[in-house]
């Protein structure tokens, strides 16, 4: 595992960096997770084996450090990836975000515009409003959060029978948790919608076949955003589907692939 120091600070932003011949592809996982507990599974399959990629573990979540006077919004986590994305000389990449993950990686794209090659998004925030999980969060007043909250969300979680994202959510620190759940509600101007509208690469949106049916899939395609749908899987695809995940990142990546 790597580590990336922020600029100003001595905080340490950790992730790994599978070797590839191919096009960098930069994960962001969601709300409550984490690169290395997330995507190992879904970056080791066949049909992303032969690309670089980088496996990010968010301020505040898995062996990342969990600094308590850290903002944590989704504009924050998208500043100091701009600075990994500068610091690892990354001159054409592959973004992937999932969920909470997805607006940071809108918020990064507009930052990287430049050096993108290809957005790829699996069910992400593109409005303010959060959704379930983040929506359960911010429920809470911040300090009822860091006091109880925290452990309610984790053991109603474990009672749902959601024990894979109750783990992963057990280490992430509760601040951070609780400020990026507020940050993804809150929005921002202009919208991840209206970033991804306007980047010039292609654009692929994954959903799970779970998940479906939902509006925003016609909405997307009308914008020119190439679909792509996980079989078997909800929202917890690298989880639940990570070979058919792997396939439709995969098949977002390989779009025009002979610009890449």
């Amino acid at each position: 595992m790597q580590d990336f120091v922020l600029r100003g600070s001595k905080v340490r932003m950790r992730y790994h960096d599978f070797p590839g011949d191919g096009i960098p592809i930069l994960f962001i996982h969601g709300l409550g997770c984490a690169g290395s507990f997330d995507y190992p599974d879904v970056a080791s399959q066949p049909p992303l084996a032969g690309y670089r990629r980088i496996l990010v573990d968010l301020l505040g979540s898995g062996f990342s450090d969990k600094p308590n006077d850290f903002g944590y919004t989704v504009s924050d986590h998208a500043e100091y990836l701009a600075d990994l994305v500068a610091s690892l000389d990354l001159d054409r990449f592959v973004l992937f975000g999932h969920s909470l993950g997805g607006a940071v990686a809108l918020s990064l794209a507009d930052r990287c515009r430049d050096r993108l090659a290809r957005i790829v998004l699996s069910e992400a925030n593109l409005d303010s409003g959060g959704g379930v999980f983040s929506r359960s969060i911010a429920a809470y007043a911040e300090s009822d959060f860091l006091e109880r909250g925290f452990h309610e969300i984790i053991a109603q979680n474990l009672q749902a029978s959601n024990e894979t994202w109750a783990a992963s959510c057990a280490v992430t620190t509760p601040v951070a948790l609780y400020r990026s759940a507020q940050s993804v509600i809150a929005g921002q101007r202009p919208s991840w919608r209206d970033i991804l509208y306007t980047l010039d690469c292609p654009k692929t949106f994954i959903f799970g076949q779970h998940s479906l049916p939902d509006p925003n899939l016609q909405v997307l395609q009308d914008h020119g955003a190439h679909i792509e749908v996980v079989p078997k899987a909800g929202h917890s695809m690298a989880w639940e589907n990570p070979q058919g995940l792997a396939d439709a990142i995969r098949n977002g990546v390989e779009r025009d692939s002979r610009e890449l």
